[in-house]
């Protein structure tokens, strides 16, 4: 049962998936491109190196000779990891399913061509002009995102012609890889988004946790709560959208799926192959086993039964206001603890900058998660980082 997993991407997800699996007694090797990342803090081995150098990863997987890779970020050279399929290491949740959903390109033409579900109307571009035309083609307000990043970085809105050009070499400037493509959509008139953390099984019906709501700035997650009040319709119309989705893509484990709720009905919006930022609410004990412990179980092959609300929750993060090196530390965590109710966690992250995520705050119990968000910022509000 124990396996040798090789982690690629070793953030504050990749941390708390490092926990859950060591809890079932498995074999982590933690890598990224920088050193002291979360997930090693917490793993038996670590590696440094580029994961967008094929021959890098290559030499990795040779060298440690893994059951089971698991990606945890889009930086990575995903194409290799069909030759390692081939192999017999188990790619999580598969190798398609991973190369796919690393580029918006692949996932939203699945989606929406090959499976068919509601998407906002897209077009791609390769270069100013072709930008230019894709506006023309969606219509303004429109959003412009890099065909490949995380976090929200390189999004933006264009409301007037004047946007255009901005908006293209912020979503350059983001892209992650060397990948130089954006995608630019048709503005959603949304209600509300969703995630909806959604589980495959090896041997097993694909499960859903209670929907998840999220607030956004500057395209990343600030809090997270759940469950998010929304009609049945829409929630098993989102369901079905997600089942599809996973189903075609293959494989097992657990996907933050995201929405956007309109008085239509659901629209696909993007699927991530592994825990979700917005899903750390989960961190608050809302369900019967939270959304790492649902991944680590699901790629393992156990077999899940069926998740369980337990009690309403709310996440928010805390955000680094500067630059700050050598393992910046939160102050003011008794103030946390002298409130009932509440939670936290700080990443490790060793070094800080404007804007990047470093902890979060949880508050959880019977009041209504409008009271539970307002907390749990205040919450996040305590906390100061310094060393």
């Amino acid at each position: 049962m124990r396996k040798k997993i090789l982690l690629l991407g070793s953030g504050e997800l990749g941390k708390e998936l490092v926990i859950a699996l060591q809890r079932l007694g498995q074999y982590i090797i933690a890598v990224d491109n920088y050193p002291n990342a979360p997930a090693m803090q917490v793993a038996q081995e670590f590696e440094v190196i580029d994961m967008l150098d094929g021959a890098s990863l290559d030499a990795l997987v040779e060298k440690h000779q893994p059951d089971m890779i698991v990606p945890e970020i889009e930086a990575i050279r995903t194409e290799q990891l069909y030759g390692y399929e081939k192999r017999g290491i188990q790619v999580v949740p598969s190798a398609k399913a991973t190369n796919y959903t690393m580029n918006r390109k692949e996932i939203r033409d699945l989606a929406a061509i090959e499976v068919g579900v509601r998407t906002a109307p897209y077009k791609y571009a390769t270069t100013l002009e072709s930008l230019i035309e894709g506006v023309k083609y969606t219509g303004m307000p429109c959003v412009v995102k890099p065909l490949m990043s995380s976090s929200g970085k390189g999004q933006s809105v264009i409301k007037t012609e004047a946007d255009i050009e901005k908006a293209w070499q912020y979503a350059l400037d983001g892209s992650r890889g060397d990948l130089l493509e954006v995608i630019v959509e048709g503005f959603i008139d949304f209600d509300y988004e969703i995630t909806l953390l959604t589980v495959t099984q090896k041997n097993g019906h694909t499960l859903f946790c209670p929907p998840i709501g999220h607030r956004q700035e500057r395209g990343d997650y600030q809090e997270s709560w759940q469950p998010m009040a929304m009609e049945s319709a829409s929630l098993m119309e989102a369901q079905e959208m997600a089942r599809k989705v996973t189903a075609a893509l293959g494989g097992e484990g657990l996907w933050g799926v995201e929405f956007f709720i309109t008085k239509e009905g659901a629209f696909f919006s993007e699927l991530s192959p592994r825990p979700h930022d917005t899903g750390m609410v989960t961190l608050a004990g809302t369900q019967n086993l939270n959304e790492f412990e649902l991944h680590a179980r699901a790629i393992l092959g156990l077999p899940l039964q069926p998740i369980d609300l337990i009690r309403n929750g709310a996440s928010a993060v805390v955000l680094a206001e500067k630059e700050q090196l050598d393992f910046p530390v939160p102050f003011g965590l008794e103030k946390i603890h002298e409130i009932p109710n509440t939670d936290f966690r700080w990443f490790g992250k060793p070094t800080a900058r404007p804007y990047r995520r470093m902890g979060v705050a949880l508050s959880f119990g019977e009041e209504t998660v409008e009271e539970l968000v307002k907390k749990a910022k205040e919450l996040a509000a305590k906390i100061t980082i310094g060393k």
